[in-house]
């Protein structure tokens, strides 16, 4: 980008693809022979590789920009022009230019990345950024657009997971829930909600129960019987998990623009101190919102995203839009990370692995013939929820009980929420031939559980001795 060069910045995300066949060099020096080399010895250790693609854009830029690659072979069929001016660019993913993805040969060219990643590499899928682009003619965006469509059929791709980011900043451009039901989607609303329950926003439990039950509102149209929603607190771009609760606004003079750039509402919260700190009371408070939004996020229905460094608290000094930062104060510190809350989300992941009705996609209803409901939301003194509990504008204590209503031996688990600075005391529904006990460290509690303040505790049953 010509802007960073004079202030002495780099590109270090990317983002900015040139090729599309193509890996960087600095990663892959023997190309996509090291890309499977890598996915083969990933998927050794039981991980699988999904790659975060830009097909809405190149680095070309604006009709200023370099001719590179696809503006040289025909800068008409492979960009997106207005209608009337044809010489300028329309720039939907807000970097200069658009790709023209309803053009066959625009669109036959990605789908032969796609293959060429998985043929090559054995890659398990892809996250697509500004994915409405995909799916954008010239009368705004088609879920059935021919591109989304042959993502679907084609026979490399048609057992690959595929991950869109719902929205540009185009025209019509935010289309979470709108997308076929082969792609899971990325929920800003469930991050949103997240974050601004447990900063202490006012009506916010009921927003907060929709999401952890796997957004319907957003995902059961059409009839969808199963939750599609990407659950996340953070990306790449906005704030670190850490920096969510250590800053009140963003910080980004070391990009050059006077602070202009990167979001301004991040719906985030400092506890008292504006960034770094060494009062151990406001770090002892950022430590459990932190643990706090993380087993919030352990808990939601959906598939769940935790952005690398997230899990032992890397920091960006504030900074939310450290795209151009390549150097040490921004770089993962894998020297300096919390353990202690590193082993505490290795904890979390293994409970949600260990749990089916974690694991669950189906979208919640709640209702009971002739078992168990699959959800049930009581209050702390056990009691179901009723409407003014829902309506409280200070409303941050729930429980929210699991069941598999099909197979009443499978062990309910109860996920205790108390946003309050209180702690509070909670009584668990009782079932003969079953007891409670810590979701976690699997001690017995009983069926009374005091939940300190600013926490999330699981509890799940398990099988009365005779």
């Amino acid at each position: 980008e010509r802007h960073l060069g004079p202030l002495g910045l780099r590109n270090a995300w990317g983002y900015n693809p040139v090729t599309m066949m193509a890996v960087d060099h600095r990663l892959c020096p023997n190309g996509i022979a090291d890309l499977k080399f890598a996915t083969d010895a990933l998927r050794k250790a039981g991980i699988g590789v999904i790659l975060d693609l830009v097909f809405n854009h190149t680095g070309e830029s604006d009709r200023f920009g370099p001719v590179i690659s696809m503006r040289g072979l025909d800068n008409h069929i492979y960009y997106r022009h207005m209608p009337d001016q044809p010489g300028l660019l329309i720039n939907d993913a807000g970097t200069g230019n658009t790709l023209q993805c309803d053009h066959k040969i625009v669109s036959q060219l990605i789908i032969n990345s796609l293959r060429h990643f998985v043929l090559g590499a054995g890659v398990d899928g892809f996250r697509f950024d500004l994915a409405p682009i995909l799916g954008r003619t010239a009368t705004g965006f088609d879920a059935q657009a021919e591109l989304l469509s042959l993502m679907q059929s084609d026979d490399v791709l048609a057992d690959r997971i595929l991950i869109v980011e719902p929205w540009d900043i185009g025209p019509g451009g935010y289309q979470l829930g709108n997308f076929p039901q082969k792609f899971l989607e990325w929920n800003d609303r469930a991050r949103d909600d997240l974050r601004c329950f447990w900063r202490g926003d006012a009506w916010k439990l009921g927003a907060l129960a929709t999401r952890l039950a796997g957004s319907a509102d957003i995902f059961s149209r059409n009839g969808a019987k199963i939750t599609r929603s990407v659950n996340f607190l953070a990306a790449h771009d906005g704030f670190t998990l850490a920096d969510m609760v250590a800053y009140n606004h963003k910080h980004n003079d070391a990009n050059g623009e006077h602070n202009r750039d990167g979001h301004n509402d991040n719906h985030s919260w400092n506890n008292g101190v504006e960034g770094e700190t060494s009062d151990p009371d406001v770090l002892s408070a950022r430590k459990a919102d932190i643990k706090a939004l993380l087993a919030t996020l352990f808990a939601m229905r959906g598939s769940i995203m935790l952005t690398a460094g997230d899990e032992f608290g890397r920091t960006q000094h504030g900074n939310n839009n450290a795209y151009a930062q390549d150097n040490a104060d921004f770089w993962v510190n894998w020297a300096g990370r919390d353990v202690e809350l590193e082993n505490h989300v290795a904890m979390l992941a293994k409970m949600r692995r260990n749990n089916p009705l974690l694991r669950n996609q189906k979208n919640l209803v709640g209702k009971v013939n002739d078992g168990l409901p699959d959800v049930t939301w009581l209050r702390p003194d056990g009691l179901p929820m009723q409407p003014h509990d829902w309506d409280a504008p200070d409303a941050g204590t729930s429980m929210m009980v699991l069941a598999d209503p099909k197979n009443p031996e499978v062990k309910r688990l109860a996920i205790l929420l108390n946003r309050t600075r209180e702690a509070a005391h909670f009584v668990l529904p009782e079932r003969m031939g079953f007891s409670w006990r810590d979701g976690l460290n699997k001690q017995k509690c009983g069926a009374h559980v005091d939940v300190a303040p600013r926490s999330v505790v699981f509890v799940e049953e398990a099988q009365t001795v005779p």
